[in-house]
């Protein structure tokens, strides 16, 4: 029944709600520069949703629209754009006072909001991700840029007074850092993205936006937006092929940040084209393979919940997502159990379905990789615990539960983003702590157990190892006020809504040594106004 259920997972075309396939397909053909939405009539890449449509011959990938191919000359435009706008600090945005720049990305998130439901839609079909999750996305960046917005105001308060020592007075500030090169990942393409492009704006920096590969339609709805929001060339939003139009931008030496939220193999490539890396700063999130330490005193309902959630929320494909699971020998067969049981009980379908949980798979090819993941694993001695695990109805993948999972295998190292779940048991403590030490990732761990002093034990050696240790809980970036970062390949830079304006920023200073001349000075330039930077206006 359950496999007979995942090969006719996918609708008649009939069965299809209307109202989610208004502005549907989109033929996008604008793209943003120096203030202008220009059109392009050249090539364009065709998007297809990996919700897909039966019919007499089987289900075919659902036509979503097309977005433009640029190439490298409209890329150069968009840097040269974003350079004169800039204009080495002297441009109209990098100079404009904190209180002017909020005004301006204020008004840009009232047009966000009006534009909520195309961009919901688009994100849902894009990517598969349910409407509710999509929703919930669209939802949280509003509010990431509203905590942004409140996190900046705190920072120029505390940056509006003087100081004095040894004799100079001075004030610090923060000062933008140049032009930003922005990209974000396919699984979070709106609030990821946003969670660089916002910090890097308000901080006074240019920007050039390269949407992700999926996840690009979305943008179509706010180009104007940003047109009405922003200055020309603050903000320039280009579509086409990475290796295609990024590179040159890299090999300019213009770039002064750039934001990747993707793998540690694309960042290093793009930071080897630099040919000034000492002036290159990189704000990075790459890759990770969190695992989970089940500790034999577990409360096994909790742990397996937070378990399932973490491995499985938009179908594991998450950076923070739970990737590999450590149960202690003693409980592994009753946490098996249960796990399987749970993962079987999840709703599954297409993304407009009420409470739906698994939803087909947004990456080309990703169904044949995480199949051969299972194979590979299989040969090797795991199995496949759960029902109808790892059975494949074109991009639609069902959950695969595996046990034991050891060494030899790909999927006890290689990261899955997908719903894919190792698990394998342990004696001694030592076993998942040196996994941790020998893995090329260091975001995050969950520890399930009920002993204070056992978790102490390991909350010290692993803070070492991570960046965040979680209690009895799934591994998450949120909520956005605390740091998100990672050791090792999995992140370079920190981000928060504080930490992310520090990262897009650097502090600069006006000092002069305390003589009656100079008070007289700076009396003046504050009194009278004159500086953005040098002033004790308070923004309420």
């Amino acid at each position: 029944m359950l496999s007979e259920k995942i090969q006719n997972v996918f609708p008649q075309a009939g069965e299809i709600p209307e109202t989610l396939l208004n502005g549907v397909p989109c033929i996008q053909t604008g793209y943003l520069v120096n203030g202008e939405i220009r059109i392009w009539d050249g090539p364009r890449q065709e998007v297809l949703s990996p919700v897909q449509v039966a019919d007499d011959t089987g289900p075919k990938p659902l036509f979503v629209g097309e977005y433009p191919l640029l190439t490298e000359a409209e890329a150069l435009e968009a840097l040269d754009a974003a350079v004169a706008a800039y204009d080495h600090g002297r441009g109209v945005w990098p100079t404009l006072s904190v209180s002017e720049r909020i005004d301006h990305m204020e008004r840009f998130v009232f047009r966000m909001i009006e534009e909520k439901d195309r961009v919901v839609r688009f994100l849902m079909w894009e990517v598969g991700k349910s409407l509710r999750d999509s929703e919930k996305e669209f939802d949280r960046t509003v509010q990431y840029i509203n905590d942004t917005l409140s996190a900046l105001k705190d920072l120029d308060r505390i940056s509006s007074r003087f100081t004095m020592e040894e004799g100079i007075i001075g004030q610090i500030r923060r000062a933008p850092m140049g032009v930003v090169l922005c990209m974000g990942p396919f699984n979070y393409p709106l609030n990821e993205t946003f969670t660089t492009l916002i910090p890097a704006l308000v901080m006074g920096n240019t920007v050039i936006l390269k949407p992700p590969k999926h996840g690009a339609l979305l943008y179509a709805p706010l180009l104007a937006a940003f047109r009405e929001g922003f200055p020309k060339g603050v903000i320039n939003v280009i579509y086409g092929e990475g290796r295609k139009v990024i590179p040159p931008l890299m090999a300019s030496g213009k770039i002064n940040v750039l934001a990747l939220i993707g793998s540690s193999k694309t960042a290093n490539a793009l930071k080897k084209l630099h040919p000034s890396p000492n002036r290159l700063r990189c704000v990075l999130g790459l890759e990770a393979k969190n695992p989970a330490i089940v500790l034999k005193d577990a409360d096994l309902d909790l742990a397996v919940k937070e378990c399932v959630l973490g491995c499985l929320s938009f179908n594991g494909q998450r950076c923070t997502a739970l990737k590999i699971l450590f149960v202690e020998a003693g409980i592994a067969d009753a946490f098996l159990e249960r796990f399987a049981a749970a993962v079987t009980a999840l709703s599954f379908g297409m993304p407009w379905i009420e409470g739906v949980f698994v939803t087909p798979v947004a990456e080309k090819g990703k169904t044949d990789y995480l199949g051969e993941l299972v194979s590979d694993a299989v040969a090797n001695g795991a199995r496949i615990v759960n029902p109808a695990g790892g059975s494949v109805c074109g991009s639609f993948f069902f959950p695969a539960v595996l046990y034991p999972v050891h060494p030899n295998m790909r999927v006890y190292y290689e990261e899955q983003f997908g719903p894919v779940i190792p698990i394998l048991p342990f004696d001694k403590i030592d076993e998942p702590i040196a996994y941790m030490i020998q893995s090329s990732y260091g975001q995050q761990v969950s520890i399930f157990g009920s002993d204070p002093d056992q978790i102490a034990r390991l909350i010290d050696p692993l803070v070492n190892q991570v960046c965040r240790v979680n209690i009895n809980s799934q591994c998450q970036r949120g909520p956005d006020t605390f740091p998100f970062t990672g050791r090792k390949d999995s992140a370079e830079g920190t981000l928060s809504v504080s930490d992310a304006l520090r990262v897009f920023s650097i502090r600069t200073l006006v000092a002069a040594k305390q003589t009656e001349l100079n008070r007289q000075i700076i009396t003046r330039i504050v009194r009278d106004h004159t500086s953005k930077f040098l002033a004790t206006d308070f923004i309420l």
